[in-house]
């Protein structure tokens, strides 16, 4: 291991065929599904043949093949098999449905899609917008609803091949791997180039992050469309290590699968933190002891990372870190290392150059807030841009820099996130960061979740809102709730507007959509507080 942490220091250029290439020559264990174990020389002969199917289905150079897929083989076969024709991977989110899907699969113009049959019919659904869409390879039974797709469907069971022959050229390090789309939380979502060195460098530094040590086994039960658990495969890919995938989160599952599997490094995300933490004891959590070294994923809460620690003997929660589809990882940390309170990691100067800029791009000093931008020192470690939207890129990467839209500051080579730039808010002369509103409120023991964010009374200034889910069987009022900000927050931040909501708005990929709770503003559901709430301290 010491030899591949070496290589990897020197941040090589890489493409995900030839990484796939360098682990089939080992033929250890690679994938672990629930229903089987794949090794790197099993997975590279699969993509090869499946290739030449598409090959044969008439996929070249550049074109798209898209995936409606569940956790399964099949969906990295399917990344795999892609790259090695130099095609363009894109994976979709399995909840899209209606205009999510009708845009993203429009946006992209895929020649090829695979699809679980349980998805099938949204496609059919959205078919007549989708032009370029020649064949669909289902996955699993033929629906009845099949003879109204304009599309060939065929059986991925008649097209996954037998033909392991070398295929020709391989893709270079800049060219794209996959289109992985924005979550869309302030408008129509955009697919991100992504390059094969940018999906590379993303797994080495993960695995700068958390070094592999012998035996090592790593874990998710993200969705393979989800940039993190892409990374994660990829991890384990350029580490020769084994990965299980779960078919999905599961509460009751999370431990016996970790059991099961060995793990000892695991990649989750956030509202999975909180639910096992909180989570029953049983005895497969008891066998688990100790055993997972390492978690990853992000935001952690305090509490929340203490509970790993004590209550499972996990050595490292790692959510230090910062990134964005258009890059990362920004900012990290390294197993064992100190790191300041409240960052979110030491920047990688390697890698990036990080500044704070103001509303007109000038660079601001350590210690002041504004926009976090970056940009590359190393070739390909970053988005290539948005697809088929050269002026939204050029907007982004005005002056030389790429703007995140995040604010921020940074100290002593720390980087610290504020808010999002359009979720902050300014109210009675202070800016006020929604992100730290929201953080301080969710600890409140009847706060399932809330959203911090502006809406405008006709009085001329943001007016700081909290739409909040509470607890099931919780009795809390506004006003209550009103009185413990009074008590717990600064004065200025202390909410005028408060509405109770059985669920908050949220995208496919269960981002919270603050665009929508702007623009709905003040509902005849909103509580409002009396002047004196605010002055009573």
């Amino acid at each position: 291991m010491s030899q591949l942490m070496a290589e990897l220091e020197g941040r090589p250029r890489l493409t995900v065929v030839e990484a796939l290439r360098r682990g089939a020559a080992t033929d250890g264990d690679f994938l672990q599904f629930e229903e089987a174990t794949y090794t790197f020389a099993d997975v590279d002969r699969l993509s090869t043949a499946f290739a030449h199917e598409l090959r044969k289905l008439g996929v070249a150079r550049g074109d798209r093949v898209a995936a409606l897929l569940d956790n399964s083989i099949d969906q990295i076969v399917t990344w795999f098999a892609a790259n090695k024709l130099s095609a363009v991977w894109v994976p979709l989110n399995v909840a899209y449905r209606g205009e999510f899907l009708r845009h993203q699969l429009v946006d992209s113009a895929p020649r090829i899609l695979v699809c679980d049959s349980a998805y099938l019919d949204h496609v059919l659904e959205v078919q007549d917008a989708v032009t370029d869409l020649e064949v669909i390879l289902r996955r699993g039974a033929v629906p009845a609803s099949a003879v109204r797709s304009r599309a060939a469907i065929a059986a991925l069971a008649d097209h996954r091949g037998a033909n392991d022959s070398p295929l020709g050229d391989d893709p270079a390090p800049g060219d794209l791997s996959m289109l992985i789309y924005t979550s869309g939380t302030t408008g129509p979502s955009k697919g991100c180039m992504i390059s094969h060195n940018y999906i590379c460098h993303q797994g080495v530094q993960s695995l700068l992050a958390i070094p592999p040590v012998a035996g090592d086994v790593l874990y998710t039960c993200l969705p393979l469309f989800h940039v993190s658990a892409i990374d994660t495969v990829m991890s384990a890919l350029l580490a020769g290590i084994k990965i299980y995938v779960a078919e999905k989160f599961s509460a009751s599952r999370f431990w016996s699968e970790i059991q099961v599997s060995g793990a000892t490094n695991a990649r989750i995300m956030s509202s999975i933190f909180t639910i096992v933490a909180d989570g029953p004891e049983t005895p497969e959590m008891q066998a688990c002891y100790g055993q997972l070294r390492a978690v990853s994923g992000s935001p952690i809460q305090p509490d929340v990372r203490r509970k790993w620690h004590e209550r499972f003997g996990v050595r490292f929660v790692n959510s230090f870190t910062y990134g964005l589809s258009e890059g990362v990882r920004l900012s990290m940390s390294r197993f064992g290392e100190d790191i300041a309170d409240g960052s979110v990691g030491r920047i990688d100067d390697t890698a990036f150059e990080v500044a704070i800029l103001d509303d007109e791009d000038r660079r601001l000093a350590d210690g002041q807030i504004g926009e976090i931008a970056f940009r590359p020192k190393l070739p390909n470690i970053m988005f290539e841009g948005y697809w088929r939207r050269p002026d939204e890129t050029a907007k982004a990467w005005r002056g030389l820099w790429m703007h995140t839209g995040d604010m921020g500051r940074i100290a002593e080579g720390f980087l610290y996130f504020t808010d999002r730039k359009k979720d902050y808010v300014r109210s009675r002369g202070e800016n006020i960061s929604s992100f730290e509103i929201e953080r301080a409120v969710t600890l409140h023991p009847q706060v399932l979740e809330v959203a911090a964010h502006a809406a405008q009374d006709g009085r001329g200034e943001d007016c700081l809102k909290l739409t909040v889910v509470l607890v099931a069987g919780s009795d809390l009022t506004e006003k209550e709730l009103c009185g413990w900000c009074v008590e717990e927050l600064p004065y200025f931040a202390v909410p005028r507007y408060i509405e109770f909501r059985p669920e908050l708005p949220k995208t496919p990929t269960h981002k919270i959509q603050k665009n929508v709770l702007r623009a709905q503003g003040l509902t005849p559901g909103t509580w409002e507080r009396p002047e004196a709430e605010s002055r009573r301290r």
